[in-house]
């Protein structure tokens, strides 16, 4: 049987901070992994905290960002399809999964964290023996999940993700709800960044794989391939 993710992406299309500035899925970090995982024929289930739609990033949509990979999946009815109607996580059986996969944009600081169903899913299949990958902001899903002896899950253990330096540097620092490289820090992970800013820098530790930023996310996803 072929291994199955589930890929998570948000329902923000704005910051809850500013109305007014658009947000939502960074594309190239969803479609740069669903390249690498359709390659090795694994089956992949796209869900977000609310289920429907989930809206892009505008900011993805631009040079150097908007890749091939990218310009391919958004010229594809098909697949942006995908991105209209996604599952929610009542309609997931974490079991029929062997990882589950969290993509980023500034978008998910606002609705993964609160979400008790992703929390449900990412403990599971993490209990499980599964594979639990994020990039950039999707470390942010990793707040605050628990294992089921209530510590958390990233307590102790190597990760990576947005760093608040690249915050600064894309000038969205003033926008933002939280730093979460500074709360995942207080839960006890072990955080650690590329000594540049915006390079590739992926983090494996066991079965947790972190990928910094939008550059890691081939990456990111290379090593949760070869984990399962």
């Amino acid at each position: 049987m072929s291994k199955r993710v589930l890929v998570v992406v948000t329902n923000v299309d704005h910051y809850e901070t500013e109305p007014s500035h658009p947000t939502g899925l960074w594309l190239s970090e969803l479609t740069h992994a669903y390249d690498i995982f359709e390659k090795h024929s694994f089956e992949q289930t796209i869900v977000s905290p609310a289920g429907g739609k989930s809206p892009l990033e505008p900011r993805s949509l631009k040079f150097p960002n908007y890749d091939k990979s990218a310009k391919a999946w958004r010229n594809n009815p098909a697949r942006m399809a995908l991105l209209d109607d996604t599952t929610s996580p009542e309609q997931i059986d974490s079991a029929d999964y062997d990882a589950i996969y969290l993509t980023g944009g500034h978008a998910v600081m606002f609705d993964f964290p609160g979400s008790e169903g992703l929390q449900r899913i990412t403990r599971e299949i993490f209990e499980r023996g599964g594979v639990v990958g994020a990039v950039c902001h999707g470390y942010a899903g990793l707040l605050d999940t628990t294992l089921s002896d209530g510590s958390y899950l990233v307590a102790g253990r190597n990760l990576t993700g947005f760093s608040w330096r690249e915050e600064v540097l894309a000038r969205v620092d003033k926008l933002l709800p939280y730093n979460v490289e500074e709360q995942i820090k207080e839960r006890g992970a072990l955080y650690s960044k590329a000594l540049l800013p915006f390079v590739s820098n992926t983090v494996v530790d066991g079965r947790l794989v972190t990928g910094q930023n939008p550059a890691s996310a081939k990456e990111t996803a290379t090593e949760v391939a070869a984990l399962l």
